[in-house]
C-alpha cells in the first residue's frame, strides 16, 4: 500500500495572482493499493457525500494520467481519501486531489517520472501552477507557464510566520471568482501589485516582518471579489491592525491571515464580522509549511 499526505495550499498571497503559492499543515491523506481487479474508492472527511467513486473522481483521472504517460496497467485499484481540506473553499482542494494522484501512481509504476515532469502533468491538469507547484514541494513557490513547461523556484518559508484561516461555511469555484475580474486593469494597479510583489517576496527572503506587513495589498484581484465573500472589506480593513497582513485565500470564500501572534483574537474577530454579515464559518490556527506532500510506503 502507498499512502500519500498532501498539503493545503494559499494562492496569491495578496499581491502574487496567480503567480504565489504557500502550503500550510493541513494534510488530506491518500490511500492506495493495487487489488486483483476493479476499482473501490472510500471518501472519509470533506467531500464524502459530494465527491464521485468512480472513474470520474479527481485522484483517479490524475492517476490514470500517470499510469498513460508511463505504460503502466494495474489490474485494479483500491483507494481511500482522507479529506481534512474542505472542498471549494480557496485552500487547494483540487490541486491535492491531483498532486496525490500522480504522487501515488508515480510510486506504484516505479518512480519513473521527476519532479519537474510532475509539476508540469500536475498544471496540465489543474490549468496553472500556484496551488499544485506548492503542494508538490512546499514553502512558498513563485511559477510561470512557459509553453508546456513550468518555470518555479521554492523559498523557505520564515519559521516564526503563522496563519490564522477563516473559513466560511459555503462554497466558491475558483471559475466563478474568475468570472467577476476585468479583462484589463490599469498601469498603475499593474504597477503596485508588481512591486508589492516583490516587497513581499523580499521580506520572506529576509525574515523582514516590517516589509512582509507592508507588502500583503493587492489590487489586481481581491476589490473585485469582495461582493462575492460578504464581509471581506471590513476584514481586510479590521484585522490588518492585529496582522500581519490579511488577504483572500486563493479565489475564496476563506480569508487568510499572516502573523507572529495574537492569532486566536484574529481569528475571532474574523468569525464574528463574517457572522454581522449572515455567514457562518470557523477558524483555525495553522502554520506554512517547508514541508511538500509526503510519501509513506507500508
Amino acid at each position: 500500500m502507498i499512502k500519500v499526505e498532501v498539503p493545503a495550499t494559499t494562492a496569491n498571497l495578496g499581491p502574487g495572482f496567480d503567480t504565489l503559492g504557500m502550503s500550510l499543515e493541513l494534510y488530506n491523506e491518500v490511500e492506495v493499493a493495487e487489488i486483483e481487479e476493479g476499482l473501490e474508492i472510500e471518501v472519509v472527511g470533506y467531500g464524502s457525500d459530494e465527491l464521485t467513486t468512480d472513474k470520474s473522481n479527481l485522484i483517479y483521472q490524475s492517476m490514470e494520467r500517470v499510469f498513460t504517460k508511463v505504460g503502466y496497467s494495474p489490474q485494479g485499484l483500491k483507494i481511500k481519501l482522507k479529506n481534512r481540506i474542505p472542498l471549494a473553499r480557496g485552500l487547494g482542494s483540487s490541486a491535492a486531489a491531483i498532486v496525490g494522484g500522480l504522487v501515488a501512481a508515480n510510486k506504484l509504476a516505479g518512480e519513473k517520472l521527476s519532479i519537474d515532469q510532475l509539476v508540469d502533468l500536475a498544471t496540465e491538469i489543474e490549468g496553472h501552477p500556484d496551488n499544485v507547484a506548492p503542494a508538490l514541494l512546499g514553502g512558498v513557490v513563485i511559477s510561470t507557464v512557459k509553453g508546456s513547461k513550468v518555470v518555479y523556484k521554492k523559498l523557505a518559508v520564515p519559521a516564526k510566520l503563522k496563519t490564522v484561516v477563516c473559513i466560511p461555511d459555503y462554497q466558491l469555484s475558483t471559475a466563478k471568482a474568475r468570472e467577476v475580474l476585468p479583462a484589463e486593469v490599469s498601469f498603475k494597479d499593474a504597477v503596485f501589485n508588481l512591486s508589492h510583489t516583490g516587497l513581499l517576496l523580499t521580506g520572506l527572503l529576509t525574515e523582514d516582518y516590517t516589509l512582509i506587513k507592508e507588502a500583503l495589498d493587492d489590487k489586481l484581484h481581491q476589490p473585485y471579489r469582495q461582493d462575492l465573500v460578504p464581509g471581506l472589506a471590513e476584514i481586510l480593513k479590521e484585522v490588518k491592525s492585529d496582522a500581519l497582513g490579511v488577504t483572500i485565500s486563493g479565489s475564496g470564500p476563506t480569508v487568510i491571515a499572516f502573523t507572529l501572534e495574537n492569532e486566536g483574537k484574529i481569528g475571532k474577530k474574523m468569525v464574528d464580522i463574517f457572522a454581522e454579515h449572515g455567514l457562518d464559518s470557523h477558524y483555525m490556527i495553522t502554520h506554512p509549511t517547508n514541508q511538500g506532500v509526503i510519501i509513506l510506503e507500508d
